[in-house]
């Protein structure tokens, strides 16, 4: 119950204090409707929000939050697509102009692929997310080829990393980004964020690194 009252106290803070010095700003957002220019796929992980580690505001971005912030591939006849639908939305309809994959340092759902907590034996347990941790295993096959980190440490970071390039992949197979990506109307990205240090790091396709945002 404290966590709750914690954050109905949120809640009057925002009333009292933040919804009055930003009246214009969700007034016009309804008169006008919501225009952002990026979507970005983000992880569940309640250490990273978007918006805060950005410093965005309301109707900046569009956001969809899974699990590992993956993307699957275009599967036009499975039966429910929350991430895909997400993207159609964002892309097709709100016509955005960048596409960011988000990831971080030290995700739960990576952890736990790596320990095995969601391989074929723990299906009964995890029904949902253990096919949808699968999603990594691409991720996974390009690291052993290219040679897995032996400290865990480096391991995970690793397949982090690799997964958020794998997921720009995914994008890619998606007919409607395809278009968009061929007429330059639409840019792909890849980040990372480094929750201990609170930096950001972005991948360079061309090099294949992730480098630090400058912060000035």
């Amino acid at each position: 119950m404290k966590r709750i009252s914690s954050l109905m106290d949120g809640y009057r803070l925002f009333r009292s204090q933040t919804f009055p010095a930003q009246r214009q700003l969700y007034r016009d957002l309804v008169e006008r409707g919501q225009s952002p220019r990026v979507m970005i796929v983000a992880c569940c992980d309640s250490r990273v929000d978007p918006a805060t580690i950005l410093n965005t505001r309301p109707g900046d971005l569009f956001m969809v939050r899974n699990v590992a912030n993956l993307v699957p591939p275009y599967e036009p006849h499975g039966d429910y697509h929350g991430t895909s639908a997400a993207l159609e939305f964002a892309v097709t309809g709100l016509e955005v102009e960048h596409v960011i994959v988000l990831g971080h340092a030290y995700c739960g759902g990576v952890k736990a692929f790596l320990d095995g907590l969601y391989g074929a034996d723990a299906e009964p347990q995890y029904r949902f997310i253990t096919r949808w941790m699968s999603l990594l295993r691409p991720a996974m096959k390009g690291l052993a080829k290219a040679g897995t980190p032996h400290d865990a440490d480096d391991r995970q970071r690793a397949l982090e990393q690799a997964s958020i390039v794998n997921s720009l992949a995914n994008l890619e197979s998606f007919p409607f980004i395809q278009a968009r990506l061929k007429a330059g109307t639409l840019a792909l990205h890849g980040a990372w964020f480094d929750i201990e240090r609170g930096l950001l790091l972005e991948y360079d396709a061309e090099s294949g690194a992730y480098t630090p945002l400058e912060a000035d």
